[in-house]
């Protein structure tokens, strides 16, 4: 097969991806618009027919899915969420819906896990006080202040004096809550002195 052959079937391929993607976001938007008019089934429909074309699409994925926990069908929101993951990996806003509908349904470390992929190295400060909440309303505040901590951290980084002011406030009030289950802090049998000294370090801050 001569190259100008195999050029225009390449073209062809091109043009057919682009035009099923083309297409697959005009079905989101009739998914959407049924949704507005409050026709559920259809629009389900439409963003199941969207990702037979393209299984890329994330809108259709983004758009399904959160149909899907409106409804309180939590178990098929976790799929199609799980489903756009493993088709776009990178799919941020995919990911972080999955983290909340992970915890709804009780699958609290992998909704940890999934929260902290979306925080990302540079621990995404709004994305960690989600996290801190979290471990707020389970009733775990030596975790809370664990967080509440690399929230100091990357705001005194980033020259976030709004931010440092509010963290270094919640690391104070959980310290005393916390007493002396904080893990920075030194126990009676702390021989050695390492956590004396990162103690120490952490209230300078």
């Amino acid at each position: 097969m001569g190259r100008v052959a195999l050029s225009l079937i390449a073209a062809a391929v091109l043009v057919t991806s682009t035009a099923q993607a083309s297409s697959a976001l005009e079905l989101v938007k009739i998914a959407k618009s049924h949704e507005v008019a409050h026709e559920d089934d259809i629009a389900v429909r439409r963003y199941m027919e969207a990702l037979s074309l393209d299984p890329t699409c994330d809108e259709a994925y983004l758009g399904l899915g959160a149909l899907r926990a409106r409804h309180g069908d939590l178990r098929e929101a976790e799929r199609v969420y799980s489903v756009a993951l493993d088709h776009v990996p990178h799919l941020r806003e995919a990911r972080k819906a999955r983290a909340y509908v992970r915890r709804a349904l009780g699958m609290r470390s992998d909704a940890v896990e999934d929260l902290l992929n979306v925080a990302g190295p540079d621990e995404d400060p709004a994305t960690l006080r989600v996290l801190a909440s979290w471990y707020g309303e389970d009733g775990q505040p030596p975790a809370q202040l664990a967080v509440w901590r690399r929230i100091a951290a990357r705001a005194e980084a980033r020259e976030d004096a709004v931010l440092l002011h509010e963290a270094r406030t919640m690391v104070r009030a959980l310290v005393i809550l916390v007493g002396t289950a904080d893990p920075v802090a030194a126990p009676p049998d702390d021989r050695n002195g390492v956590r004396r000294t990162i103690a120490s370090t952490a209230k300078r801050r």
